[in-house]
């Protein structure tokens, strides 16, 4: 009854409240023959003879307040069949008190002012793309949807700035191959501009946008005078070529390798990114952790591939793009008496990538996604005779993702994904995951209503297992007071990991909260937000609690750029059952109550710093106490040097977990769990296109079981103690996990859209069972294991066909 009822109410809503969205501007794009020269000097004649449009709108800290005339903004936009053209120019009288802290590209958000160009080609209030600028020359791009704004969307346009007496100025030249649209005579465009002005902390707009009402993306004005364009062929290039040596234990092995990314426009408003040879050597570090849980480590995507573009692949969250090319899902099986492995690859080669996706002039957007991983192979030798043989741990792999994405009424959707994992051979698993997705709000963005319903199944050798999930949730979206509610399922047999990621299934959970928000100015506070939220959490089979928790965060901001905040939580009695690693079992973890806060001082000045503090008891016959701590200091050389330090220190006194099982008995210990992870973060720039960076980690941790308390688990989810656990026997828990990693790179973007980078990356891991080690003494022993070192250089040079087709033509 109360689902339909819900369904009513927001039918109800969605087709009789009118638009929340204020009066929009209109701007004229004028056709020109002569493009101008993109130097940030606007002394073409071209930007003399177009129309000027101003008259900005504060957004941040508020809507209120009148923008003086020495810090108007000004716009001028213009078009052919290649580009879009835009004249900004930000008049401040102190143009030396401008802020202006170089950066690399994407690097936006430094301390310096900006200036944002936000382009919908669809005019449908949902899906941007917007151009960045700093005042120091620095640019950026992010794709903006529904419910993400990703930076990892990167495309080739030009943009360069000055300054004089008067400000500084902006110059766009925006390719059409970095934008999608319809194919039709006469576009139907969008578009607002924002300015930051760090040093007055403001940020007008060209359209204004009400606070807390709504989408910023909903409040564009119209462009008017684009028609009748012919673009180009979308099709470029991006050649790379890769030379590294690694060094480890006196042995060094030298790679060469190369490879060929292509964008092709199929028309106007769909792109195909194909990926020949993939060669992903020079991503990121992953930030490796001791893993004492029952769940498996991830990490955050670092493939360039795999994060442009992708928003349309991220509905119904069911695609996890790090499980293409990740571990074998195979293994070597037995080994024989005198067999070892002497090689098992970690992951699995690609062959090759391919992603299709768009948007149609109707608002739906089609997306496909399919990568071929190659056979994997672990060597294994016989220590007698010296042969050696491969067994097979990872077939031939086809990865896919296909999605419909159907936009409506400016900030709603529904969206039917499908992913899917077909491997070679009949001792290897398939997978087939399917989601159905909702997000609907109403037209006076009052309340928003989302969910999703996921159907999974996987095909091993004993036979089909299919499973099921759903999330249903509610909340009203404006106004100070604000109110929310959901309840997400799944049974016992969901299954995703193939091409996603879920940690647990077989749960029944209710969620409801609250919270009052200040959303324009008042006081000393720019803004604050304090929110109250309770769950409970129920298995499905069996229908048993296992636990209820209560939350209450707040954060403040004041005028002065300074942020606090806190949080407590109390969390009932838990009945978890995923520590046991055994079926059907569980561990009772008694209540526990928390809290912890923040600050965060002003990064406009040369030195600050973030401070973060937490705690954590719980009770009952359960002694155990959390202390975390991470302090964070930085500081700004110069303009053109910035450093970051970064320290967090835990330990988990009288913590027990998990540390062994047989088919029949699970045991339990009493451990002391302590970590200490520094961070060292600095980049020099020599200008906007050129820096060195350095990024140093290390991470340590040990788990103490030096107490000796041991318990095996109870039926009930006691636990009691036992004085014959001997560690030479069973698994010994004691563990010193050591690990460094250091990235020491020179990044130079040479022309649009190239780049070269070299890079020298050394990194030492160390894991044993002395777990009563100090840290300065763990981190000396780290030093005395073997340090692998790379050296690597890539090139990637970006080539668009139509400054090469003349070439062709000449030829032929």
């Amino acid at each position: 009854m109360f689902k339909g009822v819900s369904i009513f109410l927001l039918l109800f809503i969605i087709f009789f409240q009118q638009s929340a969205v204020g009066q929009t501007k209109e701007l004229t794009a004028t056709r020109i023959n002569t493009p101008p020269k993109i130097d940030g000097i606007l002394d073409d004649a071209i930007w003399g003879e177009l129309t000027t449009y101003g008259d900005f709108n504060m957004f941040e800290p508020g809507n209120e307040g009148v923008i003086e005339n020495d810090f108007r903004t000004e716009i001028k936009m213009a078009y052919d069949d290649k580009a879009v053209y835009i004249a900004a120019y930000m008049y401040d009288p102190a143009p030396d008190s401008i802020p202006s802290q170089f950066s690399q590209r994407d690097e936006v958000f430094a301390q310096a002012d900006n200036f944002v160009v936000a382009l919908n080609t669809y005019n449908d209030g949902i899906n941007e793309t917007r151009f960045y600028v700093t005042s120091a020359g620095t640019i950026g791009d992010q794709r903006v949807t529904q419910n993400d704004r990703d930076f990892g969307f990167n495309v080739v346009f030009q943009c360069r700035v000055s300054r004089d007496d008067k400000g500084w100025y902006a110059e766009y030249r925006i390719p059409y191959n970095a934008l999608r649209f319809p194919e039709i005579d006469v576009q139907n465009w969008s578009v607002n501009f924002y300015r930051r002005l760090l040093r007055r902390n403001e940020t007008h707009t060209w359209n204004r946008i009400e606070r807390g009402v709504g989408r910023d993306t909903q409040y564009n004005g119209t462009v008017k005078g684009v028609e009748n364009i012919d673009p180009p062929v979308r099709l470029t290039f991006f050649p790379f070529a890769q030379a590294q040596t690694v060094t480890l234990d006196g042995e060094s092995e030298t790679d060469f390798a190369g490879g060929l990314d292509i964008k092709y426009g199929l028309s106007d408003s769909f792109t195909l990114d194909a990926q020949l040879i993939p060669d992903f050597g020079q991503v990121a570090f992953d930030a490796v952790r001791l893993n004492l849980g029952p769940f498996e480590q991830t990490f955050s995507e670092n493939r360039p591939f795999f994060t442009e573009g992708i928003d349309l692949f991220q509905k119904g969250r069911i695609f996890f793009s790090r499980r293409i090319g990740g571990n074998p899902t195979g293994s070597v099986g037995d080994l024989a008496e005198n067999e070892e492995i002497i090689d098992q690859p970690g992951n699995v080669k690609l062959i090759n990538s391919v992603k299709i996706s768009g948007r149609t002039r109707k608002g739906l957007g089609v997306g496909f996604l399919n990568s071929i991983g190659e056979n994997t192979f672990a060597t294994i030798r016989d220590t007698v005779t010296g042969i050696s043989r491969e067994e097979r741990i990872e077939p031939l792999t086809n990865y896919n993702v296909f999605v419909l994405d159907q936009q409506f009424n400016q900030n709603s959707s529904v969206s039917l994904i499908n992913t899917s994992v077909i491997r070679s051979g009949s001792r290897f698993r398939d997978a087939n995951v399917t989601g159905a997705v909702f997000d609907i709000a109403d037209k006076g963005n009052n309340y928003r209503a989302s969910g999703r319903g996921i159907f999974s199944n996987v095909r091993t050798p004993e036979g089909l297992s299919s499973g099921f999930q759903s999330e249903f949730d509610f909340r009203k979206i404006k106004g100070q007071w604000r109110y929310r509610f959901g309840h997400d399922f799944a049974n016992t047999t969901l299954d995703i990991n193939d091409l996603g990621l879920n940690f647990r299934n077989n749960f029944n959970n209710f969620t409801i909260g609250g919270s009052y928000e200040l959303i324009q100015p008042k006081g000393r506070f720019n803004g604050y937000r304090i929110d109250l939220t309770a769950r409970h959490r129920r298995l499905y089979r069996p229908s048993v609690q296992t636990r209820n928790s209560i939350r209450l965060n707040s954060f403040f901001f004041t005028q002065k750029r300074f942020a606090f905040g806190a949080n407590t939580d109390y969390n009932s009695r838990n009945n978890d059952y995923f520590e046991p690693r055994v079926e059907g079992r569980f561990v009772v973890f008694e209540p526990n109550w928390g809290g912890g806060g923040f600050i965060s001082t002003d990064f406009r000045k040369k030195f600050a710093f973030d401070l973060r503090a937490n705690t954590r008891v719980w009770f009952g016959n359960q002694e155990q106490v959390n202390y975390n701590i991470n302090f964070s200091p930085r500081y700004r050389f110069s303009d053109k040097f910035l450093l970051i330090l970064s320290s967090d220190y835990s330990t988990r006194k009288k913590n027990f977990g998990w540390v062994d099982n047989t088919d029949t008995e699970v045991f339990l210990g009493l451990r002391d769990v302590t970590s200490f992870e520094n961070t060292i973060t600095a980049s020099y720039n020599f200008d906007p296109f050129k820096a060195i960076d350095l990024r140093l980690r290390n991470f340590w941790s040990v788990a103490d079981h030096s107490s000796n308390v041991y318990f095996i688990l109870n039926d009930d989810g006691s636990r009691t103690e036992i004085d014959d656990y001997d560690t030479t026997v069973r698994r010994d828990p004691n563990t010193n996990f050591n690990i460094w990693n250091m990235d020491l790179s020179f990044r130079w973007r040479f022309a649009p859209g190239s780049e070269a980078t070299l890079l020298y990356r050394n990194q030492i891991f160390n894991s044993d069972e002395q777990s009563q080690l100090s840290y300065t003494e763990s981190l000396g022993n780290l030093f005395d294991q073997p340090v692998q070192h790379t050296v690597s250089l890539r090139v990637t040079y970006f080539i668009d066909y139509n400054n090469i087709k003349t070439i062709f033509k000449k030829t032929s």
